[in-house]
């Protein structure tokens, strides 16, 4: 009885305490009632407790993430690029056999056929650095010298909810965000573009995180779509599994040579 008491109390020294932030592609209380009960899944296959953390807006995420404000952190794809760089965040899984797509939604009683028709409208779209919603169409608008005004809404589910009520000619989102609104919001719009694939958000670990405690994590997330309870939870923020990955999986990302945060990672290294 000793000896089980001991390997208890071991097991219970060994357990920690994690913030993971989420990026706010969706309100925090949206992201709270989806990603909690996840944590809460992990906390009891690793012994580990993760606290749930957010921000106001993508902008203010990126201030908290180059600052090392979370020990976890789930990202998109543009970010990790950044700040694997300073703080330097490290990959250890991302959402399986899945790609990211930007996309341009339009009102469902659009006449909207193409980008084209779209020219010299105001376009939703939730932040500069978003990189799927954002980065991505913008670039493409300008490669076809569509001319447009861009307005930041500060998340996903405003671009969605805005261009359904027709306060915005189109706006810029990602299959998955759009895929975890309501029917109703969904039924008023319709998918006017589509982005090629890429290397989808990260889910990584702050560099002071032990790396046992990173494998504990990285194990417990892959095994989780083998259980009806996982599988239900991921199937809350559409996702089917999730995977082990590494670094150079989002070299993808680095390839396209995006510069939009340069000036933060300027500043910071200039504060160091």
């Amino acid at each position: 009885m000793r000896a089980i008491f001991l390997v208890l109390l071991t097991s219970l020294s060994m357990a920690d305490t994690f913030t993971f932030g989420i990026v706010p592609q969706q309100s925090a209380q949206v992201l709270a009632e989806k990603w909690t009960p996840i944590f809460k899944y992990l906390s009891e296959q690793t012994g580990d407790t993760y606290q749930f953390k957010t921000a106001a807006d993508i902008p203010a995420f990126e201030r908290e993430l180059i600052e090392g404000a979370y020990d976890f952190a789930y990202m998109n794809p543009y970010h990790y690029t950044v700040f694997s760089q300073h703080p330097g965040y490290r990959a250890f899984a991302k959402q399986a056999n899945k790609s990211i797509r930007g996309i341009v939604v339009v009102a469902n009683n659009s006449p909207a056929q193409s980008l084209a028709d779209l020219a010299n409208q105001t376009l939703a779209f939730p932040s500069p650095a978003a990189f799927a919603a954002t980065v991505i169409p913008q670039a493409v608008l300008r490669q076809q010298q569509i001319e447009f005004t861009p307005q930041y809404v500060s998340s996903h589910d405003s671009v969605y909810l805005t261009v359904g009520r027709g306060l915005f000619a189109g706006g810029g989102g990602i299959e998955r965000t759009l895929s975890t609104m309501d029917d109703a919001a969904q039924n008023k719009l319709r998918v006017l573009w589509r982005s090629p694939a890429y290397t989808p958000h990260a889910f990584a670990a702050h560099p002071a995180v032990d790396t046992a405690a990173v494998e504990r994590l990285a194990a417990a997330f892959a095994q989780m779509h083998e259980t009806q309870r996982g599988k239900a939870l991921l199937s809350e923020i559409s996702f089917e599994s999730v995977e082990q990955a590494h670094d150079q999986q989002w070299n993808d990302i680095r390839a396209l040579g995006i510069n939009l945060l340069d000036d933060l990672l300027t500043e910071y290294a200039l504060d160091d």
